[in-house]
């Protein structure tokens, strides 16, 4: 234990601040989200070179596995000492403030992905249609349309084009309202969370139960309606990784938040199995609250994603 001196600011007294022993999990965290960043990459790069990337898939997943396990048992020790009453008034401040700049650190990680799609579609199309004094019209590609979504296909040589965009409604028939859908999805889901929220702050715990679980339900469909879209992409839009620019800004965006969207969904269901084991009280649940803070910024980024990626 180590002692705070009084905030004067805040009025708080001397409580004691519990300090915990070194661990190998930060380490091991770095070195799971090391192997899976860097072994993506690699598959991501043999697919588009039409390459087998069977190591480099088993290696993606070895490397999620390293990071899902690390963080399990990383945050079920603190489950422990939270239980144990080794985390005080101050050392639950800090966690607070930790979640506050881990979401802020994504929102900048989004703000650059949604910056790079407005830099090309405002003005690097524009510049490729000969647009302005940067304009380069005729000088790479003759006859090249400035238009998003870029359903051209310049240079066959470099990238296929795709046959049609993802804009909304109206690009299948079979996925035709799937963005509108999982935009409903993930917007009704957010209400469940903070439902399921205010149970918890009411000590109601099988209503607690009852709406946590319709999220991890919402949010699992969200992602199943996803592959589902991905599959309609591929295999009958033509838009594949190998569809230059459009394709490239289409899948990071809507992949990276996917990939969001599982991480969320696995927290809110570590959290609904805390919950049926009779976890959290009604003034003491951050780690329910963390999570529910996540899934409503994950919510907004999707909001975000489809007025701009789908409808504009």
């Amino acid at each position: 234990m180590a002692n705070v001196s009084k905030d004067a600011a805040h009025g708080d007294y001397d409580q004691p601040y519990y300090v915990p022993e070194q661990s190998k999990f930060p380490i091991l965290a770095s070195f799971g989200m090391g192997l899976f960043i860097f072994s993506m990459g690699h598959m991501l790069n043999d697919l588009k070179a039409n390459e087998s990337a069977t190591l480099w898939s088993w290696m993606t997943f070895a490397g999620f596995a390293v990071l899902a396990v690390t963080l399990f048992n990383w945050f079920a020790t603190q489950v422990r000492e939270n239980h144990q009453g080794m985390a005080g008034p101050q050392l639950k401040r800090s966690y607070v403030l930790g979640m506050y700049w881990f979401i802020f650190s994504e929102v900048m990680f989004f703000a650059a992905f949604f910056g790079a799609l407005f830099y090309v579609r405002m003005w690097v199309v524009g510049w490729l249609g000969g647009e302005g004094d940067r304009g380069v019209s005729n000088m790479l590609w003759p006859n090249f349309k400035a238009s998003w979504p870029l359903l051209s296909n310049p240079n066959p040589e470099l990238f296929e084009g795709p046959e049609s965009s993802m804009a909304w409604p109206g690009f299948s028939s079979v996925a035709h309202y799937l963005p509108l859908w999982n935009t409903i999805l993930l917007l009704s889901s957010s209400v469940t969370v903070h439902i399921a929220h205010t149970a918890l702050k009411n000590n109601q715990r099988q209503k607690l139960t009852l709406w946590l679980g319709l999220t991890v339900l919402l949010g699992l469909t969200f992602l199943f309606l996803q592959v589902t879209e991905y599959r309609e992409a591929y295999h009958e839009l033509g838009l594949t990784l190998h569809s230059g620019i459009y394709g490239s800004t289409f899948f990071l965006l809507t992949g990276f938040h996917g990939f969001h969207v599982t991480l969320g969904a696995f927290m809110l269901s570590v959290m609904w199995f805390r919950a049926l084991k009779g976890h959290f009280k009604p003034e003491d649940h951050f780690g329910f609250e963390a999570a529910s803070w996540y899934w409503h910024f994950v919510d907004v980024v999707w909001v975000c994603l489809f007025l701009f990626v789908y409808i504009f």
